[in-house]
């Protein structure tokens, strides 16, 4: 029996597999538009901050009906940039700030609606992919983290940016009073701090020991097949430069539960399929050829030079792939996928 048999003998049926952002707009999404979810909700690591801009908090709100999303987080107001050996530039920013545990959307302890034990139509994977599904790594950008505190009151409002030799540091306050935390992507974090011109100044660490983390651009191999789809950070990662990582989460679950929708109301699933992995690769393109922006004038040292070069060879390699995929068939009207030149 095909998908599309299936949907016109059975209630919609899918089986929700992770936890994170995705996995909560994924349930949301279907829900609303009657589609029963038995989830199986997975256990990741708190994230310990993130700064969430307005735009990608606007998509979030409207995604999960929630108008008044965050209101009440402490707010992000400027952005302080130093790239290229030059010298500080300020611009305003608008962001707000959530902590570990903020991204319990809501919505993500309600009663799952599908049925255990039963065959479902599709599985939809936020977390660990399907076994076989590899990943593409464009470059190899570790990074670390630390707790620090500001030692600059206007920096509880203010995030910094800042390229050294051997890579680059951002820091963001936490919405805790005179705390924040301190990425660097690139060289040990010690090492980027020797290197700064000003950010060494602004914090102080309190011998908390930095969490590792990986900031490389990667996406997997095959993102469905069959009656699998994958979806969220695990399935898809952008570099943190872009700060476009929990849009593209809520973007990937905007489209596969569109997907799935459009599966069980009669569409090709193959066409479907195609139409995801193009929209994925895509995606993937268009933000390394962002990251060749930042990179090309970060600096000059090696590492530098890599990255560049890193991101040169994902460009190619990801427009190699989109020759072999069809054209885009779908549009998404709302939370809907339609064909190209319909009238629904």
């Amino acid at each position: 029996m095909t998908v599309r048999q299936a949907s016109r003998e059975a209630p919609a049926h899918v089986d929700l597999l992770g936890g994170g952002v995705a996995a909560a707009c994924c349930a949301h999404l279907l829900g609303s538009a009657g589609i029963a979810c038995h989830w199986q909700r997975g256990t990741r690591g708190a994230v310990p901050a993130l700064m969430l801009s307005d735009p990608a908090r606007t998509l979030l709100r409207d995604v999960m009906d929630a108008p008044t999303l965050f209101e009440n987080n402490a707010r992000i107001e400027r952005r302080v940039v130093v790239w290229g050996g030059g010298e500080p530039v300020t611009m305003p920013h608008g962001a707000v700030m959530l902590g570990a545990g903020d991204l319990e959307l809501p919505g993500t302890q309600a009663p799952d609606t599908g049925r255990a034990n039963t065959k479902a139509s599709f599985t939809i994977h936020t977390d660990a992919p399907p076994p076989g599904a590899g990943m593409t790594r464009f470059g190899d950008r570790r990074g670390e983290t630390v707790p620090v505190t500001l030692r600059e009151a206007a920096d509880a409002r203010t995030c910094w940016i800042e390229a050294v030799e051997s890579g680059w540091m951002f820091m963001i306050p936490s919405g805790d009073e005179g705390r924040g935390w301190l990425l660097a992507i690139g060289g040990p974090l010690s090492q980027l701090l020797g290197e700064s011109r000003h950010l060494a100044a602004r914090v102080e660490q309190d011998g908390t020991p930095p969490r590792s983390f990986d900031t490389t651009p990667r996406m997997l191999d095959v993102f469905c097949a069959q009656d699998w789809l994958a979806c969220g950070s695990r399935s898809m990662a952008f570099d943190p430069i872009c700060g476009d990582g929990t849009a593209l989460a809520v973007r990937q679950a905007l489209l596969v539960s569109a997907i799935v929708r459009a599966a069980h109301e009669g569409e090709d699933t193959d066409a479907l399929f195609g139409h995801y992995r193009a929209m994925m690769i895509a995606a993937m393109r268009r933000h390394l050829r962002l990251c060749a922006q930042f990179y090309a004038s970060g600096g000059e040292g090696a590492w530098w030079q890599a990255q560049r070069a890193a991101i040169a060879e994902g460009f190619v390699a990801c427009t190699a792939l989109l020759e072999h995929e069809p054209e885009p068939r779908f549009v998404l009207d709302g939370t809907r996928l339609i064909r190209k030149g319909s009238t629904q």
